[in-house]
């Protein structure tokens, strides 16, 4: 076996792990001026039990040097006991840095941005978790309770209320984490699900909601659920004026060992189809030894194994969106269905990477010098 082969599989089992792990190590977005203001709209009605408001926020689009509203819609958890912590922008060093959302058991930092309907700046007071299902304050969340009952009503004071979207800075929020927040971000946590990404990826390539576009008032304020632009919450108004740099674009930069956003480091694959190609172990007929022609046998072997895996996964998946459709699934349903093909898919490579591991570790012969 050559050198630059073994080399080659070593990087790519290393990458699949890598893809594999749920965390947020591969880009963060930094800008040289800070987000605009967040605009004022209304919460669009709940659409059923289960799910939970994620507020809007700014992304930055690198293809245009331009923030645009990502709107606030209602997801459903990935699992029942889970929160949603929102994303926001901080200032560090002269630069705006994004810091991703995420799920987890308890709500964490957020830079103490007041992005309103429970979203105060510190932890979220909509809702609650009992047991498997999810209570809705409705002293800040649009409920109907015809549809939903397990509803309460606790007074939430909110004694200063502004529209700022960043953290620190040049007339940025002073707020800073507590303990309990450090303890909470190194929870388990998850990202953001399917829907939140085709969410994300259709605000993206929507212009009108382009800051440059629609001064910091735009069109689709917030959704009923993820993507559905067609039916959506106008904003009333901005949040304050902005005024861009003419130079927006310079000064912009990517850290490449911090956090991401989905639509900067690409969208986490939901199934076995979106994964990267397999590269198939190379031939070689002048092997030095009988144990350099076991480790190729067995190189051969897993990568048969995996590529069947991958196909018996998809074709589930595949059996299980027909019959959705079959039987007229409303949209709930459907997202709780991709959310899980998006887990077994994390899954399939998650094992798949410990594999090529382990056969690296035991089996690899060593090369000459």
């Amino acid at each position: 076996m050559r050198r630059n082969d073994i080399v080659r599989y070593l990087l790519l089992a290393f990458s699949l792990l890598v893809l594999s792990i749920p965390s947020f190590a591969q880009v963060r977005i930094s800008v040289r001026f800070g987000p605009p203001a967040l605009p004022v709209y209304e919460q669009p009605i709940c659409p059923g039990d289960g799910y939970i408001w994620t507020p809007g926020y700014w992304a930055w689009d690198d293809d245009y040097d331009d923030y645009y509203w990502v709107p606030g819609t209602w997801v459903l958890a990935p699992e029942p006991g889970f929160l949603w912590t929102p994303p926001y922008w901080a200032w560090d060093n002269g630069v705006y840095l994004f810091h991703e959302g995420y799920w987890g058991p308890q709500v964490g930092f957020y830079g103490g941005v007041v992005y309103g309907f429970g979203y105060f700046g510190v932890g979220y007071s909509g809702g609650r978790w009992e047991g498997n299902r999810f209570f809705y304050n409705r002293s800040v969340t649009r409920v109907n309770v015809v549809n939903i009952h397990n509803v309460y009503n606790e007074r939430v004071n909110v004694r200063v209320v502004n529209r700022v979207s960043y953290n620190g800075g040049p007339g940025g929020i002073q707020a800073r984490p507590r303990p309990q927040d450090d303890a909470t971000f190194r929870e388990r946590h998850l990202p953001p699900v399917a829907a939140q990404t085709q969410h994300f990826r259709d605000a993206r390539s929507n212009r009108e909601l382009h800051a440059s576009y629609n001064h910091g008032r735009p069109p689709v304020a917030a959704t009923t659920r993820p993507a559905e632009f067609h039916d959506a919450v106008r904003a009333k108004k901005a949040g304050g004026a902005y005024n861009p740099p003419p130079d927006r674009g310079r000064g912009t930069a990517r850290n490449e060992n911090a956090g991401s956003h989905p639509e900067s480091s690409g969208s986490r694959p939901v199934h076995p189809r979106d994964l990267p190609a397999m590269q198939r172990p190379s031939a070689h007929t002048n092997v030095e030894s009988n144990r350099d022609r076991k480790y190729q046998q067995q190189q051969e072997k897993l990568y048969s194994k995996q590529d069947r895996d991958r196909q018996r996964l998809q074709q589930k998946q595949d059996h299980e969106d027909q019959r959705m459709v079959r039987q007229n699934a409303d949209q709930g349903r459907k997202q709780q269905t991709e959310q899980h093909h998006q887990m077994q898919t994390q899954q399939l490579q998650q094992r798949h990477a410990q594999q090529q591991q382990r056969l690296q570790q035991k089996d690899q012969p060593p090369h000459k010098k």
